[in-house]
């Protein structure tokens, strides 16, 4: 009987791990004709990589879910390895590299690699670049599910040309929609109608041509609230928007005044000094200082203030703890006025400093992916994504730069 039991399980079990794999079709060459039939949903792998193994039953569950939500979506996936005129073809540069396909355009995953995630992005750039807004109620209902929302408000104007030139950009990022001006909520207010606006932190922003610039860049650095829980991936994300990152440092876990007030110093400063700052910085708290560690090949202490320059490598500390806004307000007008000394770089001799440290650091490497990065965004990007270290990284860079 319990043989007979055992059995049953080990069916049921191999079932469906043979459904999910259903799920998830398997490319070849014909792909390259057909793709264009359907919205796909691809993962490039390689047999032999860690990574994608790991990936694999995440995979599954993402061809089971979009299977029976009944999302347009095909899921595949295509051993790069074998059909590497194809994978070269899509600009597949490591492994595991997801892209969702749609008529002739290539549209790169980079976000975290859980099944939720996944198909977010996914139901995003299947569906409509900007997506309308009918009632107010429907602006209420979308308003509540989205933290950031962008919003083209008016007729046809080369405002909103502009506004789908921009989404089909970065739609991999953020959500697009359109409305009439009826739509709004009473507490908005329009100068002038076309307009763009995005509603975040319980408010809203109006895009002005003359203040903000290109609109493509505004949206870019828009796109993030005002305060984040700043991650390896988030802070790779930020690096494009070209401003100073600003995170407290501490331990979540400590419920000691001295934490929990340093991240409410720097929550304080983001929302009621946005116009003085949110140009040049985004504000946030990191938990823990093993990832900034690694990043500054230093040993920054917990609770403390650190402002990140993602473009070059530099960063700022306070010279003195940072009690109150006004410390926080000082120290950061010093990194305006140039007078607060910007520390690290990507210099020659803090490459050599990176070897240094990396020879006295347990360093975790991913022989599987040994291509160079040449930007620090694309640094962090393989940092947090491929488990290179920070430090090995560089080190491949300097290398690189004196062969």
């Amino acid at each position: 009987m319990a043989a007979a039991g055992l059995c049953s399980f080990l069916a049921t079990a191999f079932f469906l791990l043979a459904s999910s794999s259903a799920l998830v079709e398997e490319l070849d060459e014909t792909f390259k004709e057909t793709r264009q039939e359907d919205v796909w949903l691809v993962d490039f792998y390689a047999p032999w990589c860690g990574h994608c193994k790991k990936l694999e039953p995440v995979w599954n569950e993402v061809g089971i879910e979009m299977r029976s939500s009944g999302s347009p979506v095909r899921v595949g996936k295509m051993d790069a390895t074998v059909h590497s005129s194809i994978a070269s073809e899509f600009g597949v540069r490591g492994f595991p590299t997801i892209k969702l396909l749609k008529s002739d355009m290539a549209y790169n995953y980079r976000g975290p690699r859980t099944k939720e995630d996944i198909i977010e992005f996914a139901n995003r750039v299947a569906g409509p670049l900007i997506r309308p807004l009918p009632s107010q109620q429907m602006f209420d209902h979308v308003q509540k599910r989205h933290s950031v929302l962008f919003l083209y408000v008016g007729v046809e104007s080369t405002l909103k040309e502009k506004f789908i030139e921009v989404a089909s950009e970065l739609i991999v990022y953020t959500y697009f929609f359109s409305a009439s001006e009826e739509v709004l909520p009473e507490y908005v207010t329009l100068n002038e109608v076309p307009a763009v606006l995005v509603f975040k932190d319980s408010t809203y922003f109006v895009y002005d041509e003359y203040e903000d610039g290109d609109l493509s860049s505004w949206v870019n650095k828009e796109r993030f609230e005002g305060y984040l829980h700043v991650d390896g991936f988030t802070l790779y994300e930020l690096g494009d928007t070209g401003k100073l990152v600003a995170v407290a440092v501490i331990d979540e876990k400590n419920n000691s005044v001295e934490h929990t007030g340093l991240k409410s110093i720097v929550q304080e400063v983001a929302r009621d000094y946005r116009d003085h700052f949110h140009r040049d910085f985004q504000f946030g708290h990191m938990d823990g200082n093993d990832y900034i560690n690694s990043l500054l090949m230093d040993e920054v202490q917990v609770p403390t203030i650190v402002v990140l320059n993602t473009s070059n490598q530099q960063y700022f500390l306070p010279n003195k703890k940072v009690e109150n806004t006004e410390d926080l307000i000082q120290f950061i007008n010093s990194i305006l006025d140039g007078t607060a000394e910007a520390q690290g770089g990507d210099g020659i001799l803090q490459r050599i400093k990176r070897v240094a440290y990396d020879a006295r650091s347990t360093v975790v490497v991913s022989k599987m992916c040994t291509w160079l990065y040449t930007t620090p965004s694309e640094i962090i990007y393989v940092y947090y994504h491929y488990l290179f270290s920070f430090t090995e990284v560089v080190k491949l860079m300097f290398f690189k730069s004196i062969l």
